[in-house]
């Protein structure tokens, strides 16, 4: 949303509200995927795409599902708080969807680069598709629509501006103009009277 017209502060609270949502995320985010875990063991590093996916799908389908949405879900809020701090209200989709998913792509990849560090949690390739992906879906199932809900507030919040009354040197023509000449004259030629020179 572009601060512009009389609508300019209510898009500034409604980015500002868009930076504070996405910084609580974001602090929520580290802290559910960058705190120590005391576990007993830990499973290995996943650097093959997909394999992580094929071994939760052969735990069975509730396993499955459970830690596949896990994947999704953990950073598809950033698919409509991104846009929502970005702030603009015209954009493509297309380019609007191509930077929210990069920017959650290198923000799921700097969690997978800083849990090398940390005790208990395990690198996994196939943690940064499924957080890339669930940016891009909740980005498709709400930000285009949502943005055509708002052009189109503001749109019908803006009122046309009034015309400017007409002066009186632009309504009526000069006096030499109004009167009519007679018939099959052209008329007098206008003159104008001569001013002094001050010495």
């Amino acid at each position: 949303m572009q601060r512009q017209g009389p609508g300019g502060s209510a898009a500034f609270h409604f980015r500002v509200a868009g930076v504070v949502l996405l910084l609580v995320h974001l602090l929520l985010v580290a802290w559910l995927t960058l705190r120590p875990l005391d576990v007993v063991w830990v499973t290995a590093a996943n650097f093959e795409p997909l394999a992580g996916i094929r071994a939760d799908l052969a735990l069975g389908p509730l396993q499955a599902v459970r830690r596949i949405g896990e994947g999704l879900l953990l950073l598809a809020p950033l698919g409509v708080l991104l846009p929502m701090a970005g702030g603009r209200l015209t954009v493509s989709p297309l380019a609007s969807l191509t930077r929210t998913m990069a920017a959650g792509a290198f923000i799921s990849l700097g969690i997978e680069l800083l849990q090398t560090g940390v005790p208990g949690q395990v690198v996994d390739v196939d943690s940064l598709l499924l957080n890339t992906v669930g940016v891009g879906i909740a980005h498709l199932l709400f930000v285009p629509a949502g943005r055509a809900r708002l052009r189109r507030r503001r749109g019908r919040g803006r009122k046309p501006a009034p015309a400017p009354a007409p002066r009186e040197a632009d309504t009526e023509p000069p006096r030499a103009l109004r009167e009519r000449a007679p018939q099959g004259t052209q008329g007098t030629t206008p003159t104008i009277t001569r001013v002094g020179i001050a010495p």
